[in-house]
């Protein structure tokens, strides 16, 4: 094993960058040449290959995004694209792989592994929705980026006793609306694990308004209501002027925090040691805050055990 490739792979997220640094710096260590592969698994379908170097990667953990580029890739989910992958691999003399990236990309790197590749897979995805690892690359980072506009929003709000709609990221997972909301970042929260109909939105806002709280901000996780329906629902119901804001791709970008680069230093190191030691097919993660590895046909379940987070947030809304 002379040669080690790395690809980013889906969404994008701060933190791979620092992820790519440990990959190259700890595959140097062990006397391995890295070869970076542009633009996900359709840039290794279509060889966009080079090599990486240490001092490449040098400055790279401070910035956000990814210096691989990233990308979806309807070709690799067909078998005739997975198996020029392999093609194109063994041409370019790559023997195992470390692919970063959320649930499809593990799925895909799980696919490669089935097809004789050694890989090793790093959870980088904001959404937090893995259920193996308790902390995906980016999720902090975009937590704090949530946080940051929410706090800009209810400034305003409190100037104007106004109420706020807020749609967050997470595609099926609520983790982002949960953890601000927990760190006090809004009063009516809906995610897809405890989904709140307009009714009950309205009486939970009804109720706050009567008890004299006048600023409020509902949080949303993307994709579960259409906001202008539910802006004017609210509007009709209790007679109110409401804002809404969808904070989109601003979430994703920006500096990754110092929990995300250490996070995605230790998940790079451990990658690359893994395929050292002889290990494939596995992916890295963090529980209980130990670096842990699962196997690749194992981390696609989704969390749902999220109980104590939710009562802990009906007391704090209480």
């Amino acid at each position: 094993m002379n040669k080690l490739g790395i690809l980013t792979s889906g969404g994008d997220a701060p933190g791979m960058n620092a992820a790519i640094r440990a990959v190259v710096k700890a595959a140097n260590h062990y006397h391995l040449e890295v070869m970076g592969i542009q633009c996900g698994y359709q840039g290794l379908i279509d060889g966009k290959i080079h090599p990486l170097t240490s001092s490449e990667v040098e400055d790279i953990a401070e910035r956000g995004g990814t210096i691989l580029k990233t990308s979806r890739s309807l070709e690799f989910m067909e078998e005739t694209g997975r198996k020029k992958a392999l093609q194109v691999l063994q041409k370019f003399g790559i023997h195992s792989l470390v692919v970063i990236g959320g649930e499809g990309s593990l799925q895909g790197a799980e696919r490669l592994h089935e097809l004789g590749v050694k890989v090793v897979g790093i959870p980088g995805t904001i959404d937090n929705d893995l259920a193996y690892t308790d902390y995906s690359i980016g999720f902090d980072t975009m937590l704090n980026t949530v946080l940051d506009c929410i706090g800009k929003i209810k400034d305003t709000d409190f100037s104007h006793d106004k109420t706020t709609i807020v749609e967050v990221m997470g595609r099926y997972c609520g983790d982002l609306a949960l953890y601000s909301a927990l760190a006090g970042g809004g009063e009516i929260i809906s995610t897809p694990e405890r989904k709140l109909d307009f009714a009950t939105i309205c009486s939970k806002l009804h109720t706050r308004i009567s008890n004299g709280k006048h600023d409020n901000l509902i949080i949303v996780t993307e994709r579960m209501y259409d906001l202008q329906q539910l802006q004017q629902y609210i509007e009709e119901k209790l007679n109110l002027s409401v804002r809404t804001t969808v904070l989109g791709f601003i979430q994703r970008g920006g500096h990754p925090s110092a929990f995300d680069r250490v996070l995605a230093s230790k998940l790079g190191i451990t990658a690359v040691e893994l395929l050292v030691n002889g290990y494939s097919g596995r992916a890295v993660g963090m529980k209980e805050n130990k670096v842990i590895h699962e196997e690749l046909e194992n981390v696609n379940a989704k969390r749902t055990d999220k109980q104590d987070q939710y009562r802990l947030l009906e007391t704090l809304l209480h």
